[in-house]
């Protein structure tokens, strides 16, 4: 289990981000809504200053969700 402090830490850390970035947490919140199915395709796009637009993107494949399923159950069940 987190102790309690880092826990704090953590979660003024989360409210932070939310408050810094609104449209992408909710970006986030209306993409995950349901579930990501497989076949979904998951761009992501990153555009450092003076460089140019590093693009790759992945398709969710079962095994994906299978593995994601897991790392949820080890984080519930601490």
């Amino acid at each position: 289990m987190m102790n309690p402090a880092a826990m704090m830490k953590l979660m003024g850390a989360k409210n932070k981000f939310e408050a810094n970035h609104p449209k992408f947490v909710a970006f986030l919140s209306a993409v995950f809504k349901g579930g990501i199915p497989e076949g979904t395709i998951i761009e992501i796009s990153v555009t450092k200053p003076g460089m140019e637009k590093m693009t790759t993107n992945m398709k969710v494949l079962q095994t994906d969700l299978e593995l994601l399923e897991q790392l949820k159950g080890m984080t519930e069940n601490k």
